[in-house]
């Protein structure tokens, strides 16, 4: 039997480089699909998607909702042609009865341990409309590592620099922010994986650069004292998503090879400069993600921010504007308040202003996000901030043995051989 996976492809921020990381849904997904299927793979944002071709079961893994507008394209495509089309993926679960309109079948919540019964009932001739394990998550230790053997290597490097492998170390997340849809799709249960599996994972990747794409690791103190202890021999250098702020857990995760983290900011107030400071302390850089346009904010106010975070030398910053993306607390607050303007989700890219905001208009809000990025940026792009951390991952990969120079030809078999099953 042969399946296509399609990673369809999105609009990108303008304000930022195009690099493109190695999907993280695909892979994950990948690994629990049975060894009998012959699996290939398309990253659409880099690769031509062959509309020729005809395999038994095309299958598109949607991340974001700015990727829906392609992946109905392509579904149609393939179904014109009498193939069998299946999605699954974050965005496919946040908009499920859109999605059914261009499926065949769809696949809801995590795949391991469900996945083979799909493929069992499509040889049959009886794959169902929907399979639904969305709130019904299956055993962790089932989890096992990602089928990384299925992308094309060459592609995923920027002017020769290897990009950053993404590897998760727990599912859930047991906070609720507002823009969020984590607790719809993961659960409010945060859910580690075992710690053996996360560091065997980890060092049977070549590359020594990871992101660490867990949505908080600030959930369960003694788990990340021992997760980070157990890092510190792979001699790893990896970026995450925020980091607790605690003087022990900071200082092991600087040790075992943390080399920034991306770090929500919401206000001015001391206890954000403090724990930029504290991680900038342990040598570990910071990329602010800010949104702009809460209720909170008024002109003035964003403004006073952006100085706010000049002043406080951010090393890089990331401006979005609020987008309220479904099953999220935030879109079920604006659609009460009737403040959504449309759902065109190609504009759901978090640049463009789809809401009404409450203390300024749409053609506002969307001015000051430039204003922003110019101002933010003033002396220098956001490459050149970032060239400035990677100075620094650099010199910290050559003090300890680990510098690697991109070999395309080395790394055109990346994780052939690999077990994928749990």
């Amino acid at each position: 039997m042969k399946m296509r996976l399609i990673y369809p492809r999105w609009p990108k921020l303008k304000q930022q480089t195009e690099f493109h990381l190695p999907p993280h849904g695909p892979v994950v997904f990948a690994a629990t699909v049975p060894e009998e299927v012959e699996l290939k793979f398309t990253d659409d944002n880099l690769e031509e998607v062959d509309f020729n071709e005809k395999p038994d079961l095309v299958a598109l893994s949607v991340m974001l909702t700015c990727q829906l507008p392609r992946a109905f394209a392509i579904a149609d495509r393939f179904r014109d042609q009498g193939v069998t089309v299946l999605f699954g993926g974050i965005a496919t679960m946040l908009h499920t009865e859109e999605v059914k309109t261009h499926a065949d079948s769809v696949f809801l919540g995590e795949s391991e341990g469900r996945f083979g019964q799909v493929i069992d009932d499509f040889k049959a001739g009886r794959i169902k409309p929907v399979y639904d394990y969305l709130h019904n998550h299956p055993d962790i230790d089932l989890v096992g590592p990602a089928r990384r053997d299925i992308l094309n290597r060459d592609l995923y490097n920027y002017r020769g620099v290897q990009m950053l492998d993404l590897v998760h170390a727990s599912r859930g997340c047991k906070f609720n922010c507002f823009p969020c849809s984590t607790a719809y799709l993961g659960g409010r249960k945060f859910r580690p994986r075992p710690i053996k599996q996360v560091i065997a994972e980890m060092e049977a990747i070549p590359n020594n650069r990871l992101f660490i794409v867990d949505n908080s690791l600030a959930q369960d103190r003694d788990w990340l004292i021992e997760l980070f202890t157990a890092m510190i021999p792979l001699k790893k250098k990896w970026v995450s998503h925020p980091i607790l702020d605690d003087e022990k857990v900071v200082s092991l995760a600087a040790e075992a090879g943390c080399w920034y983290v991306y770090q929500a900011i919401i206000d001015t107030s001391p206890v954000i400069a403090g724990r930029i400071k504290r991680l900038q302390e342990h040598g570990i850089g910071v990329e602010g993600t800010i949104l702009l346009g809460t209720d909170d904010q008024d002109e003035t106010y964003i403004r006073n921010l952006i100085d706010f975070l000049m002043g406080i030398n951010l090393d890089v910053a990331e401006f979005t504007i609020l987008t309220p993306f479904l099953h999220t607390p935030l879109r079920e607050k604006l659609e009460r308040e009737k403040r959504i303007l449309h759902n065109n989700w190609i504009d759901y890219t978090t640049d463009k202003v789809v809401f009404q905001p409450k203390q300024m208009s749409p053609t506002k809000l969307q001015e000051l996000f430039h204003y922003a990025w110019d101002t933010f940026y003033a002396d220098g792009g956001y490459q050149i901030k970032m060239g400035t951390l990677f100075k620094k991952l650099i010199a910290r990969e050559m003090a300890d043995g680990t510098y690697k120079r991109y070999n395309p030809k080395r790394s055109r078999n990346f994780g052939a051989g690999l077990k994928a099953a749990p």
